[in-house]
């Protein structure tokens, strides 16, 4: 039997979830209340198994850029976007955003025409 996959939103309006009880698997003791639900737990999939080899590399980027085979942009606004996840501060926004840019550029998403004037766009905020 596989293991149920944890739910960090509401399957029906995407809201946040908030736990009201927990029980004990060996003497089936419930507790009741208003949980929230810890930071790490909210991640989407992707974001912790980012976090996942991040960890096991390290912080090492260099090293997680092999391992998922992706460029140094990618692997910067992935780890950027954790951060912010996790609710901590991050970069200055118009780096964050140059790094988007790159990341749809090497994606093919967009040319180097159209990151050039997003990039103007972003500066001129």
């Amino acid at each position: 039997m596989l293991a149920k996959r944890r739910l960090t939103s509401c399957p029906v309006c995407g809201g946040r979830l908030r736990i009201t009880n927990y029980q004990c698997e060996d003497c089936k003791t419930e507790i009741k209340g208003n949980f929230e639900i810890e930071e790490f737990a909210t991640l989407t999939d992707e974001q912790l198994i980012f976090l996942k080899i991040f960890i096991k590399n390290r912080g090492n980027l260099s090293e997680l850029q092999k391992e998922l085979n992706i460029s140094y942009p990618t692997a910067k606004a992935r780890l950027e976007d954790l951060v912010r996840a996790l609710g901590y501060q991050t970069e200055d926004d118009n780096r964050v955003k140059t790094l988007e840019i790159l990341e749809k550029i090497e994606k093919g998403e967009i040319t180097p025409e159209e990151a050039k004037e997003l990039l103007k766009k972003s500066k001129g905020k």
